[in-house]
């Protein structure tokens, strides 16, 4: 386990990285893409053990530009977008993240051909304030998410995610947190 001054040096460390990372990428920030707005059950459980649930509120823009493109030109499952957002709980407890994403059509996944079905699996990082919410243990957190979303006739999406927020055991306690939502997806 790190002591609490390593703690406090390591969050140090990532808001300089958060802010170098968000200022070298505003070009691409600044480019097409796609806001991400959601709503969801904080804390949920399925046997039943969760003990602050919340109503999660999520805000994200997907950029469509590539931070790096591994493999074939015409499979985007490789190409890695950045993303920024920010999630809050009725609990007044605030998540600002940024990290990647790949999306990849379902049908061409699995059977060769395009479909309305989109998957889209996300990693990031950010500073996590509880409020009066869910104690999870450190500033410094790491969300995991696989969404499910379902393309309409004006382009905009319909999805279902699920998210995992964690410390990674950077703190004094890690109990994490699950996530799950529904989205609404507008790409510009």
């Amino acid at each position: 386990m790190i002591g609490k001054s390593n703690n406090y040096k390591i969050l140090s460390v990532f808001k300089i990285y958060l802010f170098i990372l968000i200022t070298s990428f505003s070009n691409i920030a600044l480019s097409n893409g796609t806001n991400v707005l959601g709503i969801g059950i904080f804390d949920v459980k399925f046997d039943g053990s969760e003990k602050n649930q919340a109503t999660d509120f999520r805000y994200e823009f997907r950029s469509d530009n590539s931070l790096i493109d591994i493999g074939p030109k015409e499979d985007n499952f490789f190409f890695l977008k950045p993303f920024f957002g920010i999630e809050y709980t009725n609990d007044s407890a605030s998540y600002f993240l940024t990290g990647i994403y790949f999306e990849d059509n379902l049908g061409e996944l699995f059977e060769g051909n395009k479909s309305k079905y989109f998957f889209t699996p996300s990693f990031g990082a950010g500073i996590y304030e509880d409020g009066s919410g869910k104690k999870l243990g450190n500033d410094l957190q790491f969300r995991t998410s696989l969404e499910i979303s379902y393309e309409l006739k004006n382009s905009n999406r319909i999805g279902i995610s699920f998210s995992h927020i964690s410390n990674a055991n950077l703190g004094d306690k890690n109990p994490g947190v699950e996530i799950l939502s529904l989205s609404y997806h507008i790409p510009y």
